[in-house]
């Protein structure tokens, strides 16, 4: 496997600060999203060395290994293992510099099996990779495919519908390859889910704010809102009161893995006033006003 240089990546030195590295994941995550450059072909590899790098240096334990062992960090625990199990002393003095150069597979090799005078193949799990997959609310309503490049490899996906801000699956065996026959580890892919500009979601329910004009408000009428999924057409009682909250059945979120079923929408009435009134208007309103008093 290519060494990546994550600080490189990120664009930080190796002494960089925790908050250093958080800071620089953030301004690259938003700058080199796939859906912001979609005339880069190679957006996707980017958008996800982004996040390994980030994954490893936001890990204390994970970056002392990474600047410790370089390209085969991933494989140290599997190292010190194996040295005390054949009680054989091993060291290696590479500090932040391991990854400059230095090829550190041949020394694996010997520790594994696969060099002059090994005693044992050991046969250890792959590394697990995590991924993380943003989404708009539109895309996460419906099932879909999608294709992510994890590690170089493009890994073809179906999305179910419903899946929530937050969420994590698991492809089973799409993880970094085993040592010496090993099995592969896994992949966890984690869902971020952008905020809506006009609907929030909670859990499987859905709620928005639609504006209706006074006159509508006092004598009742329709108006049409839009959902996420399509234009739909609502009666307004007659003296529908600022905020009265309305609930359409089946029209909220669709339920993870459970077909034809779907939360609710929520919609509360904002009435708007009107800003400006002609002389006729104010008139009406002042006969409007006495006659509320009589």
């Amino acid at each position: 496997m290519d060494f990546i240089d994550y600080y490189k990546v990120l664009g930080i030195d190796k002494t960089a600060s925790d908050e250093d590295i958080k800071n620089a994941y953030r301004k690259l995550a938003r700058k080199m999203h796939p859906d912001l450059n979609p005339n880069d072909k190679d957006a996707g590899l980017k958008f996800q060395q982004i996040n390994e790098a980030n994954e490893v240096l936001s890990d204390p334990e994970k970056r002392k290994k990474y600047d410790q062992y370089g390209k085969d960090w991933k494989h140290a625990d599997q190292f010190e293992q194996q040295r005390q199990q054949q009680g054989r002393q091993y060291s290696y003095e590479g500090g932040g510099e391991a990854f400059d150069g230095g090829d550190f597979s041949s020394f694996f090799e010997s520790m594994f099996g696969q060099g002059q005078g090994s005693r044992t193949k050991a046969k250890y799990r792959g590394q697990d990779y995590n991924a993380e997959l943003q989404l708009t609310l539109t895309e996460a309503m419906t099932t879909h495919p999608k294709v992510l490049t994890v590690n170089g490899k493009n890994v073809r996906i179906t999305i179910p519908a419903g899946v929530e801000n937050g969420q994590v699956i698991k492809l089973k065996g799409y993880g970094a390859p085993g040592v010496n026959g090993g099995p592969n580890g896994d992949l966890y892919i984690s869902f971020v889910i952008a905020p809506h500009p006009v609907f929030k979601r909670t859990g499987n329910d859905l709620y928005c704010t639609a504006a209706i004009d006074l006159y509508t408000a006092v004598l009742g009428g329709e108006t049409t809102i839009d959902t996420l999924n399509g234009k739909v057409k609502l009666k307004v009682s007659p003296g529908t009161q600022n905020g009265t909250k309305l609930r359409l059945k089946g029209k909220g979120f669709p339920l993870y893995k459970q077909d034809a079923m779907f939360g609710d929408l929520y919609v509360s009435w904002d009435i708007k006033l009107p800003v400006t009134l002609s002389e006729k208007e104010k008139e009406l309103f002042t006969q409007l006003q006495q006659l509320q008093k009589l």
